[in-house]
């Protein structure tokens, strides 16, 4: 009984001594003069509220860069779009979280826009294969559009093709232009292995 206690003790205390992880919600609080005061550790005052709860994001192995090979292969035949160019947004867009969602609704491994999802005819956005063939359709039709040029197709990918139009280049946004490049480096990386 007495090795019983001192082995459950040991496990009660490494239970306790476990690190855990931290998450910052924040608050906001209103003052009299309609000034929008943020934090993430509110004073006792009653008045701040929860402005953004923060939801831990769970590490899994389940999003492994080769998981969906088979349907981004598969997708890359039936569209004409290279597989390689296919993993890369992929990769760049979602780090190949099927559940993805951005701060703008941008849905999937793919980060499908909701218009987009709707015109594709997705039922559900958050299925692999759904997502992975609705993807690179819509990428093929940019490519199409936009002559082949694939640093505008993919900027048309990630702000829209009206604005690259508009444009006549990528447009001088940070977030496209970095987007183009990181699609680029790991399209570069992904041919030459």
């Amino acid at each position: 009984m007495k090795s019983f206690l001192i082995g459950f003790g040991i496990f009660l205390c490494l239970m306790l001594l476990r690190v855990l992880p931290l998450y910052a919600d924040i608050y906001v609080y209103v003052d009299n003069n309609g000034v929008l005061h943020f934090t993430n550790v509110p004073t006792l005052s009653k008045d701040y509220r929860v402005y953004l709860k923060e939801r831990p994001q769970k590490i899994s192995a389940s999003y492994l860069p080769d998981q969906y090979d088979r349907v981004i292969s598969e997708a890359s035949k039936r569209h004409g779009v290279s597989f390689s160019l296919l993993k890369a947004l992929i990769k760049a867009e979602s780090d190949f979280n099927p559940r993805a969602v951005s701060s703008a609704g941008a849905q999937g491994l793919m980060q499908l826009m909701p218009e987009n999802i709707k015109s594709l005819n997705i039922k559900n956005p958050f299925d692999p294969r759904e997502n992975i063939m609705g993807g690179a359709q819509y990428l093929k039709q940019l490519i199409t559009r936009f002559g082949g040029k694939l640093p505008l197709a993919l900027a048309a990918y990630n702000a829209g093709p009206g604005v690259v139009e508009q444009y006549q280049r990528v447009p001088p946004f940070r977030e496209t232009e970095n987007f183009v490049q990181q699609v680029m480096k790991f399209y570069t990386l992904l041919n030459k292995s």
